[in-house]
């Protein structure tokens, strides 16, 4: 039971899918913030542009088994709404804010991109959790300087714990290769990373627009990007070269898509696969894929990591072949809910639990950011100088 002293506030900036869930996957922060509070949390607002799409989550909370943390929960335009009613004494000041809004307003000291600026006028001893990527904007070089320079205001002013909701990082086998990789003094010499969508059920328009969500590279492989930084090492993306097969692509062409494609020109559709390779700044080498093309509900995700002696193929499941053996270890980690881990290990930052390391702060958010542009930049340039030696026709992959 709750009490006055161990309630739990938190605000809610965004009402859609990462932050109320979604059946095309298992984003869901509220869920992951109700099964680790429980009867504790209290959310006391709901910043929403949209105020009809926080009534219907608001609604379908009213009715289920966390009614209680929702029964004096507003509905506002903004975070400065929110900060009069503090100032006022009408609502405490909250323990976490959840960011899930389009990365669009965001990741800017530009008004109207500049919530995390806002946030930290207004609450500067909060902790804050954003979800990935932390900007989507263009042009590119001044998206990615901005980018930086609020993990500069940040580092500088703010005075709570920051968590990026890159979750890959918090993934059993992850943590595991990562144990290995630092208890045998190991140096990565080359990764392997792949992410497959399934995208039938992947209906919302804007997604499949570069031009308004810019791509999966950055909307979505970001992700295994930052998993190979991780694992691997800082990137020198000056090396990155990558290619990209594009919509109109015969091997382009998708048989299940539930949306009409023919609302987006041609020149806007995404890739449908983006290959990419690079060398890291200790030397080691890296290669990447993603594609759009499996059908159904399910993503595969792997990821190969090698050193001497060391291979470790994460899945599912944990591979690892070591040192002096031909035999692989074989670690199933059934039921790892990561996006739960990660809930865990930010709301035990702010009180002190068991588990309070976070692994993914804004600044290293900040340069995947990065890497995710310089590869969609790198495959778009390289189609370009394709089509060019063609004569400005397609051209055949065999």
């Amino acid at each position: 039971m709750s009490t006055s002293t161990n309630e739990f506030h938190v605000i809610m900036v965004g009402a859609g899918f990462a932050m109320f869930g979604t059946p095309e996957g298992p984003w869901n922060i509220a869920k992951r913030a109700e099964a680790k509070l429980g009867e504790r949390l209290k959310v006391d607002a709901v910043i929403e542009v949209d105020p009809k799409r926080a009534e219907a989550a608001l609604k379908i909370k009213s009715e289920g088994p966390h009614k209680s943390s929702y029964e004096n929960t507003v509905i506002l335009p903004s975070v400065a709404e929110f900060k009069k009613l503090v100032d006022q004494g009408k609502a405490p000041e909250p323990r976490a804010i959840f960011v899930a809004t389009p990365p669009t307003v965001r990741g800017s000291t530009l008004p109207g991109k500049d919530l995390e600026i806002q946030l930290n006028r207004a609450f500067p001893n909060v902790a804050i959790f954003f979800e990935k990527p932390v900007a989507t904007g263009k042009p590119w070089e001044e998206s990615v300087g901005e980018a930086l320079k609020v993990s500069e205001y940040l580092k500088a002013n703010h005075k709570a714990p920051i968590s990026i909701g890159y979750v890959l990082r918090y993934l059993k086998i992850v943590q595991q290769v990562k144990k290995i990789i630092e208890e045998n003094n190991l140096t990565v010499m080359a990764t392997n990373a792949r992410f497959v969508v399934a995208y039938e059920l992947a209906v919302k328009t804007d997604w499949w627009n570069k031009d308004i969500q810019l791509g999966p590279v950055i909307e979505q492989a970001t992700h295994i990007c930052d998993l190979v930084r991780f694992l691997g090492g800082e990137i020198d993306f000056n090396t990155i070269s990558a290619h990209a097969l594009e919509a109109h692509e015969k091997p382009g062409q998708l048989s299940k898509k539930n949306f009409d494609e023919s609302v987006i020109p041609d020149h806007l559709r995404i890739p449908r696969a983006t290959s990419a390779s690079w060398k890291y700044e200790s030397g080691a080498v890296g290669i990447f894929l993603h594609s759009t093309a499996l059908h159904g509900t399910d993503y595969e995700v792997q990821l190969e990591v090698y050193a001497d002696g060391v291979s470790d193929p994460c899945a599912p499941e944990l591979l690892v072949r070591r040192p002096g053996s031909d035999e692989f270890e074989k670690t199933v980690t059934p039921g790892d809910d990561a996006y739960q881990t990660e809930m865990n290990h930010f709301i035990d930052a702010i009180e002190g639990g068991a588990e309070p390391e976070i692994f993914s702060s804004y600044e290293d958010a900040a340069k995947t950011y990065e890497m995710t542009w310089v590869i969609r930049n790198s495959a778009e340039n390289a189609n370009s100088k394709i089509k060019e030696q063609k004569g400005g026709k397609s051209y055949k992959l065999w």
